[in-house]
């Protein structure tokens, strides 16, 4: 079982001054599931190498058993110092793939063609596409092959207005995740802000915040079973 891992390589939020990147938990909690599950798991970006963490996801609030061990977990560590790149990788050499989010993948992965090629590559080949929180952004691009939004029509969740708002974020991000997700004709759901809620249709695979991401990850092992 291979499963691809894709973190964003976007440091910079919006014209803030302040950085962003890939929010931790939504990394460790689903490569500890894949690791116990006994998957091979390649971790890719769309610049290779170090990826951007979010600071704001490695303050003490926002840690959990996952992010303590992955902290402890030199090969894990020096595996996420050494992303490939996104545009080196294979959909064909993969069973399936999972985004984590953070910020960061609002600027880059929603827009890069690589990842977009990707999932669609992924999904026409019959392999299931996970992403959480602020990941089901980078289905804002994504078609099916009769040229419709890839989530037209599918049960999906993501990271909610009421959640960006909390964080203060609304005016910052280049678009809205739940917005985004309905304008391209999605079934959007989600449930209580900041708790654990995901959502499984055919192959796509959506989690709606940091909480949600273990779960998603779960869900993706299901379809792969």
């Amino acid at each position: 079982m291979k499963i691809l891992m894709i973190l964003t390589s976007h440091d910079k939020l919006g014209d803030t001054g302040l950085k962003t990147g890939f929010w931790l938990e939504e990394f460790a909690a689903p490569y500890y599931v894949f690791k116990a599950a006994g998957a091979q798991i390649t971790v890719a970006s769309p610049l290779g190498g170090q990826p951007p963490l979010d600071p704001k996801s490695d303050e003490p609030d926002f840690q959990t058993a996952a992010t303590a061990r992955f902290k402890a977990d030199a090969e894990s560590i020096a595996v996420l110092a050494n992303t490939v790149k996104l545009s080196s990788v294979k959909a064909a050499d993969f069973d399936a793939v999972f985004y984590p989010g953070g910020h960061g993948p609002l600027w880059d992965l929603a827009n890069d063609p690589h990842s977009i090629a990707l999932i669609e590559t992924m999904i026409a080949a019959g392999k299931p596409v996970a992403a959480v929180c602020h990941a089901p952004g980078v289905l804002r691009r994504t078609r099916n092959a009769d040229g419709t939004p890839l989530v037209m029509g599918k049960q999906v969740t993501g990271f909610t207005n009421t959640e960006e708002s909390a964080v203060q974020l609304s005016g910052i991000v280049p678009f809205l995740v739940e917005d985004m997700l309905k304008a391209n004709g999605g079934n959007y759901s989600k449930g209580p802000d900041w708790a654990p809620y995901a959502l499984v249709d055919g192959l796509l695979i959506t989690g709606q915040n940091p909480a949600s991401s273990e779960l998603a990850a779960e869900k993706l092992l299901a379809a792969l079973a």
